[in-house]
């Protein structure tokens, strides 16, 4: 029996320094900044992750890829998000993660009462930040599909994401938010949403963000309730939260990936997939 426990402990080990070796070699990260002439030439920084042989392929012409926008929490670097941007990047993924914030921005000021709490001036400027690294993407890679994009994001980079699909639905195939508090989930089931939620007695998510059971059963949005904090959903946090959140996002990928039968999200009710080590999926009430 011990052998057999020996055994188990050595064949997973391996596979994580497989896993490791392979994200560390298989994936390109570089930085690229573009310049925003509207806004007095504003630097807005840009990580960009990609499979090598997917690159290539693009390179060529042969294949066009799937863009994922990566939008970090306030105060938090776009390049804090590794874990997120590999898992994308191993299933294809052009990963573009703008910086939004800037040491030389005003901090962000919490307002009682205002839409977002005041935030909407922040979440105007990602959505700006965005727009703009998405068209000078085009120059870089020219074979991708910067017209329909998956929205990522964590914290204030969650509302970022909501805000953009809200405002531009065409735009977008699918959502994934990790603990958005103050933007309300687009209900409209245009399209796909996985959304993870920590247990912090410190970030609570504003009244009304949340839909109701009903709300997600027709519009396609499936929650994840885990017991992570808030800031455990970052490279910073523990490899236990991370793992659970690459794991259930490989799974929602799996099953929102097909370009040969889109899923129907009016008619589909959302999938309640195997938990894994997080607590188990199910629709949250607002």
């Amino acid at each position: 029996m011990k052998r057999g426990i020996a055994v188990l402990v050595s064949v997973t080990a391996l596979a994580g320094v497989a896993y490791f070796t392979a994200t560390k070699w298989a994936i390109k990260h570089v930085t690229i900044t573009f310049y925003d002439a509207s806004r007095d030439n504003r630097p807005v920084p840009v990580d960009i992750a990609v499979r090598r042989d997917r690159e290539m392929q693009a390179d060529a012409g042969l294949i066009t890829l799937p863009v994922a926008v990566l939008n970090h929490g306030n105060t938090v670097k776009n390049t804090e998000y590794g874990f997120l941007a590999n898992v994308f990047a191993m299933r294809g993924y052009l990963v573009v993660s703008p910086q939004h914030d800037l040491p030389t921005d005003p901090p962000m000021v919490t307002k009682p009462g205002e839409l977002y709490v005041g935030r909407l001036p922040q979440i105007l400027r990602g959505v700006a930040n965005i727009h703009l690294a998405l068209h000078d993407m085009k120059a870089v890679q020219p074979n991708a599909d910067y017209a329909r994009v998956t929205m990522v994001g964590h914290s204030m980079g969650g509302d970022i994401s909501m805000y953009f699909a809200k405002q531009y639905p065409e735009e977008v195939k699918k959502v994934v938010t990790l603990d958005n508090l103050r933007v309300p989930f687009v209900t409209a089931g245009k399209f796909k949403i996985l959304s993870f939620r920590s247990k912090d007695p410190q970030f609570k998510t504003d009244p009304g963000v949340l839909p109701t059971d009903e709300e997600c059963e027709k519009a396609g949005i499936t929650v994840v309730k885990t017991d992570f904090q808030h800031n455990d959903m970052r490279d910073t946090g523990p490899d236990s939260a991370k793992d659970s959140i690459q794991g259930m996002l490989d799974k929602f990928l799996s099953d929102t990936d097909s370009e040969v039968a889109p899923v129907d999200t009016l008619s589909s009710p959302p999938k309640v997939l195997e938990p894994g080590p997080v607590a188990l999926m199910a629709p949250a009430k607002s």
